[in-house]
């Protein structure tokens, strides 16, 4: 049984002001090093990347774990397992915290649309607040889903509303409704990792859920489907790939990118990759799936080029926490999937790409988030290893892509577990990152190719709904 939204006085976040300031980045960064000849938390970055500022953890957020990002004017939005953070990027060279949300819940996945900011919990919940405690699945009081901030005033958001999902919230996909005048947002919950003894989250679990928002009256919000994307039962698992980890069963999907101007989403469904239809955005409809079964362990993550001529799915072999990019566990594995995409929306794979630059055995490192950079006649993208740092790849070739620039940091000191970039997103001419345990970075790519786009200027990305960008 849901538990209803509590008092808004017992639903309040705790909000401070802005607690954290941008730290002058030295000029001592090893220009041309990276992975094992890094020392720890030595900086190493390719010549045509430079690290322009960064604001390390703080506040009410200092113990926090980083995770992803979106944008809205000259604003970032920055996701962490205790709450969230609202970061000024007029100067990019200065961001400066306006204000941190305690809001605990596994991820706090984040997206903004207007005046509403969305927040995924994946923690199973005392309750809806933000002063909930960690309580087990199998009590059927406990809370998971979307939590819904107004942040008309960005230094004083306020939560709204909650919506419960089955099996809670891993991520969200906001999908706009459409028309000039649109006042629906939709977002696609992904979760999984259902158990008989959990009473929200039985299995099997082949599904996703649907929350409707009315945007003018966002604390309407409901789940108001719930389709069922692999009658088949999904892939059912089986031995892996590697011994780091098995070959994961469908049980729901990880994450799901839209792209509604073509009326398309790719899901990355644990065991599978798919193609769906999103013309009625309350009915998808899967109209392709491929599985890599030789290679993939976790279909993490999805990216579809500007043209959607092309997507690309992400294997997050051993979960992110382990140390997959050395030669033993090769190229293939933990790694991108390059796939192009025929009129027919038929999957054609063609390769894959994986940084080569090795890390060490304490550093955990595989393909995670990342984004396109939007130029003409080229398909680019940069994107989060975790602590293989970020990597600025070429793929306009599907069968050969290269890296053109990279930014890491050397591994963590000894004992402090996982870290690493979370997410990096190309946003109106830079590249903002999410560092799980070193905070928030501005990187610049100097590269004569992306001196028409960097000029470009948009107002709002969430990145897992990617917009019709303005190719350059």
């Amino acid at each position: 049984m849901r538990k209803p939204l509590l008092a808004i006085a017992a639903a309040a976040a705790l909000v401070t002001s802005g607690a954290g300031a941008a730290l002058a980045v030295g000029p001592d960064d090893r220009v041309g090093v990276s992975g094992t000849d890094l020392k720890t938390d030595e900086i190493g970055r390719s010549a045509n990347v430079k690290h322009l500022a960064n604001i390390a953890p703080s506040g009410v957020l200092a113990q926090g774990v980083g995770t992803d990002l979106a944008f809205q004017d000259d604003k970032a939005f920055v996701g962490n397992y205790d709450g969230f953070s609202i970061i000024d990027i007029r100067n990019p060279k200065k961001p400066k915290t306006i204000v941190q949300v305690s809001c605990p819940g596994s991820q706090n996945d984040i997206s903004v649309s207007g005046d509403l900011l969305y927040l995924s919990t994946d923690s199973s919940r005392s309750d809806d607040s933000c002063a909930s405690t960690s309580q087990s699945a199998t009590i059927k009081e406990s809370w998971e889903g979307i939590k819904i901030f107004d942040i008309s005033d960005v230094k004083n958001p306020k939560y709204i509303k909650s919506v419960e999902t089955a099996c809670g919230s891993h991520t969200h996909t906001l999908v706009p409704g459409k028309g000039k005048n649109n006042k629906t947002d939709y977002l696609y919950v992904s979760s999984y990792s259902p158990r008989d003894t959990f009473p929200d989250c039985k299995t099997p679990h082949d599904l996703i859920s649907i929350v409707k928002v009315d945007t003018k009256n966002p604390t309407s919000a409901a789940v108001i489907a719930t389709p069922n994307l692999f009658p088949d039962g999904g892939n059912p698992g089986g031995p892996g790939p590697t011994p780091i980890a098995s070959r994961s069963a469908t049980t729901g999907c990880h994450d799901i990118t839209a792209l509604p101007h073509k009326d398309l989403a790719a899901g990355a469904c644990m065991g599978d990759g798919i193609i769906m239809d999103i013309e009625d955005p309350e009915k998808p409809r899967v109209i392709e799936r491929v599985r890599d079964d030789e290679n993939f362990a976790f279909w993490h993550s999805a990216t579809f080029n500007a043209d959607a001529s092309k997507v690309i799915f992400t294997d997050e072999l051993g979960g992110g926490g382990a140390a997959t990019c050395n030669a033993a566990i090769g190229p293939n594995r933990g790694a991108n999937a390059i796939y192009d995409i025929s009129k027919y929306g038929r999957l054609d794979f063609k390769s894959y790409y994986k940084i080569d630059r090795h890390q060490g055995p304490t550093e955990n490192c595989v393909a995670h988030n990342g984004s396109i950079i939007p130029v003409a006649g080229r398909d680019l993208m940069v994107q989060s290893w975790y602590q293989g740092g970020v990597s600025i790849w070429d793929f306009t070739d599907s069968e050969n892509p290269e890296e053109l620039g990279y930014f890491e940091r050397g591994p963590l000191p000894e004992g402090a577990g996982t870290g690493g970039t979370w997410s990096t997103y190309y946003y109106n001419g830079h590249m903002y990152s999410s560092d799980i345990a070193r905070g928030f970075d501005v990187l610049k790519w100097v590269d004569p190719s992306t001196k028409k786009i960097d000029k470009q200027v948009m107002d709002e990305l969430n990145v897992q709904s990617q917009p019709k960008y303005k190719v350059r």
